[in-house]
């Protein structure tokens, strides 16, 4: 239930800040599929798309159909990258800086302009936003947006 929660409170918290056209979210996949509909297309575009792993190039290069300036419609892509990139996303927030969390500042729609005081934060509330070895990427994303709240600078970023 908590867990539940937890994905239901992180999807609110950062609805509307990436952008997917349908259920795939950008990518290769996602353009070798253009214009096809149904189960089994939408399928195969996520499949390569995650297979490749080019979706974090795609946004943060605003190429592969990514926005890198695009808003998140339901925070799912949020949520998915968060899971998939959670081991990365920590050892980058325990040092404030790298790809990963590039990429996670860039579906939040932080500025460039913000992006230091950002990175600044997850370092120096690594151990709130990492409570546990047993955090799941809801859980990070919950703690994220409640440091990011209590900020001057992030706050206008939390919803």
């Amino acid at each position: 239930m908590k867990h539940a929660f937890s994905l239901v409170v992180a999807g609110m918290l950062f609805a509307g800040t990436a952008v997917a056209k349908d259920s795939t979210g950008c990518g290769l996949g996602t353009m070798l599929f253009d214009g096809q509909s149904g189960t089994a297309p939408q399928a195969l575009a996520v499949t390569t798309n995650g297979t490749l792993g080019n979706q974090t190039f795609g946004i943060t290069s605003g190429t592969l159909g990514c926005d890198s300036q695009g808003t998140i419609t339901a925070s799912a892509e949020l949520n998915r990258f968060a899971s998939r990139n959670l081991n990365k996303l920590a050892q980058n927030m325990a040092v404030g800086e790298g790809e990963s969390l590039n990429t996670l500042a860039d579906m939040i729609g932080i500025t460039d302009q913000d992006k230091a005081a950002f990175y600044a934060a997850t370092k120096t509330h690594f151990d709130t936003i990492f409570a546990s070895s047993t955090v799941t990427a809801q859980d990070m994303l919950v703690a994220l947006q409640a440091v990011m709240a209590d900020d001057a600078i992030l706050s206008r970023y939390v919803a």
